[in-house]
This record gives structure tokens, C-alpha cells and sequence, in this order.
């Protein structure tokens, strides 16, 4: 659900109302609660906003979850208000009736817990079907399990995922969600604290086209391969095969490793790369509890509680960070305090309101293009150059877009000194006209015009986010807001 560094995910939307936060009630597990601050209430959203927020589901966009492909992918977006999200995409096929989709997201979405990526909103529209998800910007367990760059996910960190995903299930018990479908390692993924969470999106009923399980029978529960539905103890199953993930870094099919387990041979299971850093004595103990977990008669396995119970006393290192234990850099990136109007628009991509600042903003903040029509020699090419500007400006007052690229590139070859009013204009009319590679270009122009003019750099950030470029366009974001404050400096003294 998501594998690309999340930014600004603890931000609170600037015009969320607090009140209408939702408050997730104490921890069942141990007290604790839901931070209302990081989780805004559920909500339906409207299609062009996620449609926006997700780049017109651009494929560049698609992250990780159980391998899907579009339509039925899991895309990164970013909201107006600078929040990050997981944004799941379904087809009209597999939930047709918009009512039902938006009743059975709206029930996930009252289950709250700090161990859940959190459900926070949904669209039904016309063909669309959409889940809306807190960000993980920590990527998925399969990725630190069998896909690791750096280093192999520690055994202390394999016992807390365990433990974690145990209390999730836990409380969705609590809260009657005794059901979740596909319990495997792409369904666990990484907040940015670095802590293990399970997606929420695997407590939705199962859809018309859609799988309860992966299409790999030798993960499957039983029951399920016999008769074709999902029970309570399909869970616990799925939590045993997880474990097995776990313990040997590697997909093992659970009827070998129960035949390893039975033949007294269960430290054969467990990955090379932990040696010398667990006892004997708890890898047995986890080998055990797995084995206990597929068991192929439901009534045979263990309860939710057990596990906990099971894997609690196995955690050694509960005072270290998860990010120090998986050897994780946080780099949160802070937003500029020192926005202007147009750094604001440009920063939540709000391309009206970037275009009417610019209409009342005109060539006030233009450096000598504008006087340098007035002091010229008046003839024939300047009058044109003056009525090519006009109608220019008419069309982007009109907000007739189209028109106004064409008069203002015909107004760029003319100018004796290029104006950098002109490319801001004709950049956020590209990218009104669906066109931000030329938005970028212009943005990239206005800084060459005037290397110090805060809307060069907001203008290329804006561009930016439109190309799906977060980390490029946070850099331009603070960068206009350095030339901000130094002008203000400047007015000051």
C-alpha cells in the first residue's frame, strides 16, 4: 500500500475542522489511542479530487500491494491539503452497486486502531470504485523479508511485526471484523516511525471479481480450498503462514515446514542471516505457535488472544525504536512557514487559485519588461508587440487558456527582454491545458528571468507535483520560501 517516502503524512489538514475528527476510543491492547491529529474522519471523497491527488491514477503512481495491477492497484496520492494517502482502485465489476461499496467502507472505516493503516475515506462515482488510506511511506514487509537492499530485517523486528499485527487482529475481533481477507506479507506495511501496521483494505467483504486469497494454493486455508468461504480461524491460519514468512525469510509452503517440524528439524526453518541473534529457545517458541496456527481443522487452532499471549514474552528490545532496529533514517520534510498566497496555491496544486493571484498580481513583480515597452522607439512592431500582449492578457483573464499560450509565445519572440510575468502566465496556462512538462519548462524560464523571484520557484513546484515529483518540488517549495522571507527581510531594513 505503499513503498514511496511519505513527507508530510502527519500534517492535519489546514481546513479540517477538529471536532469532526474521529476519535478511535482507548486501545483495547493497552490503553493507548488513535492520535485524532494523524487521522481525519472518514469521508467520501469526489472523483476529480482523488483523480487529481493520484495524477489521473498515472501508472508512475501505482505502489505495492499483493502485486496488483491497474485498475485494481493501490496508487500513492497527495490530497489539496498536503496529505499523502494510499489510494485503492477497484473496478465497477467487483463492488456494482455503489451503496453497498460505500456502506461496507464506511463500516471499516470506524475501526481505528494505531496497529491498522487507518481507512479515512472512499468514492463511489460512476464506474470508479476508491479507497482512500492513511499513507506508509516504510514500504511492505514482503519488500524487508525477501527483497531487502541494505540489510535483512532483524529477528527482534520479525517478533514485534508478529506481536503488532497480532494486536491489530485483535481489536478488528473487538470490533467484530473477525474476517480479513489475505493475511500475507504485502498486507503489512511501515508507518513512518517505522512501526509494522496492517492494511486495512483486507477487512473489506470480498468483492464479485476479486480473490479472498492469493492465487497461490499452498498458502490457502483448507477450509477455503473445500468450500470456498472464509471463517474466523481462515485468519489464524493465515497469521501461521505469516509467521513461517518470519522465521525463514523465504516462502516455505506450510506442509513442508509442518514435515520439518515434525521430524524435530524446525531450526531448519529459520533464515541464516539471524544467526546468533535469538535463544534456541524462542525461535522453538515460534516455530511452535506457527505450527499450532495451521493446524488444517479450524477448531484446532489457537484464538487471537493466544497469540498474544504466545508471542509477547518473546520481545527482548521493546525500548528500541523500530526505525533504529531496521536501521532507518526518518527524514520528514517540514513545510515552509513562509508562504506566500501563491506559494500556498501552488503547494495544494490549487491551479484557480494560483491563476487568480496571478490576474491581481499582473507584471507588478516584473523586473523591467513592463517599462521597457513604455521607453521604446514607438513603431509599427511595438504597437503589435503591445496588442499581442493585450489580447494575451484578455485570454488569460477569460481564462480562455488555449489562446492565451498562442499570444504569449507569440509575445516571447517579440520581446527584446524577456518578461518572466509572461512565462508564469503562459506556465500555469499549460498547465490549465493538461500540459506539465511545457509548465515546467516555462517555471524553469521565469528563474532565468529573475534567479531571485519566489514565483520561479513556486511556479516549478507546482510543476513538479503535477509530474508526480514530490522530493524536486518540496526542494523549489523551500527555496521560494527562502527568497520570501529574504525580501521581507530586505523591506524591513
Amino acid at each position: 500500500m505503499g513503498c514511496i517516502q511519505s513527507k508530510t503524512s502527519h500534517f492535519p489538514s489546514p481546513d479540517q475542522d477538529p471536532s469532526s475528527l474521529l476519535d478511535s476510543g482507548p486501545d483495547p491492547v493497552n490503553g493507548e489511542q488513535v492520535d485524532p491529529d494523524q487521522v481525519p474522519a472518514f469521508k467520501e471523497f469526489g472523483l476529480a479530487e482523488l483523480r487529481a491527488a493520484a495524477n489521473g491514477f498515472s501508472s508512475d503512481l501505482i505502489v505495492s500491494e499483493s502485486g496488483e495491477k491497474a485498475p485494481n492497484a493501490v496508487y500513492r496520492g497527495k490530497l489539496k491539503n498536503n496529505r499523502y494517502v494510499a489510494i485503492k482502485r477497484f473496478s465497477k465489476q467487483s463492488w456494482p452497486d455503489p451503496l453497498q461499496f460505500v456502506t461496507e467502507a464506511s463500516g471499516v472505516g470506524k475501526v481505528r486502531h494505531k496497529r491498522l493503516v487507518n481507512l479515512i475515506g472512499c468514492c463511489a462515482e460512476g464506474d470508479e470504485r476508491l479507497l482512500v488510506a492513511e499513507y506508509m511511506p516504510n514500504d511492505t514487509l514482503s519488500r524487508h523479508l525477501f527483497h531487502w537492499d541494505k540489510q535483512p530485517l532483524p529477528w527482534e523486528m520479525r517478533v514485534r511485526v508478529a506481536y503488532y499485527i497480532a494486536q491489530a487482529l485483535d481489536h478488528c475481533n473487538t470490533e467484530n471484523r473477525k474476517i480479513y481477507h489475505d493475511l500475507n506479507a504485502y498486507r503489512v506495511l511501515f508507518d513512518e516511525e517505522g512501526d509494522p501496521r496492517l492494511s486495512s483494505f483486507g477487512l473489506m467483504k470480498n468483492s464479485r471479481d476479486g480473490k479472498s486469497y492469493s492465487t497461490n494454493l499452498a498458502y490457502t486455508p483448507p477450509e477455503f480450498l473445500r468450500t470456498g468461504r472464509v471463517i474466523p480461524e481462515s485468519v489464524i491460519y493465515s497469521y501461521g503462514t505469516m509467521l513461517l514468512d518470519l522465521l525463514s525469510g523465504k516462502h516455505i509452503p506450510p506442509s513442508h515446514a509442518l514435515d520439518l517440524i515434525r521430524g524435530k528439524n524446525s531450526l531448519l526453518l529459520m533464515d541464516s542471516s539471524l544467526e546468533g541473534q535469538y535463544v534456541n529457545e524462542d525461535a522453538s517458541a515460534m516455530v511452535e505457535l506457527a505450527s499450532k496456527c495451521l493446524q488444517s481443522e479450524a477448531r484446532d487452532r489457537p484464538d487471537i488472544k493466544f497469540l498474544l499471549s504466545s508471542v509477547a514474552p518473546l520481545q527482548k528490545q521493546n525500548e528500541v525504536a523500530s526505525l533504529v532496529l531496521m536501521g532507518i533514517t526518518k527524514t520528514p520534510v517540514v513545510l515552509p512557514t513562509m508562504l506566500s498566497p501563491l506559494g500556498k496555491a501552488c503547494a495544494r496544486m490549487d491551479l484557480t487559485a494560483v491563476h487568480d493571484i496571478l490576474l491581481k498580481t499582473g507584471y507588478k513583480d516584473d523586473e523591467g519588461a513592463e517599462n521597457e515597452l513604455s521607453f521604446q522607439e514607438w513603431t509599427p512592431q511595438v504597437q503589435d508587440m503591445l496588442n499581442t500582449k493585450k489580447f494575451g492578457d484578455i485570454a488569460f483573464r477569460d481564462k480562455d487558456f488555449k489562446n492565451a499560450i498562442e499570444y504569449y509565445s507569440k509575445l516571447a519572440s517579440m520581446m527584446p527582454i524577456p518578461s518572466g510575468t509572461v512565462f508564469v502566465r503562459r506556465s500555469i496556462s499549460y498547465l490549465m491545458n493538461g500540459q506539465p512538462e511545457l509548465a515546467l519548462r516555462d517555471a524553469m524560464q521565469v528563474q532565468v528571468c529573475q534567479p531571485e523571484w519566489p514565483a520561479a520557484f513556486y511556479m516549478q513546484a507546482l510543476a513538479l507535483s503535477k509530474l508526480g515529483m514530490e522530493t524536486d518540488a518540496q526542494d523549489m517549495l523551500n527555496d521560494g520560501a527562502s527568497f520570501e522571507a529574504k525580501k521581507q527581510n530586505s523591506w524591513r531594513n
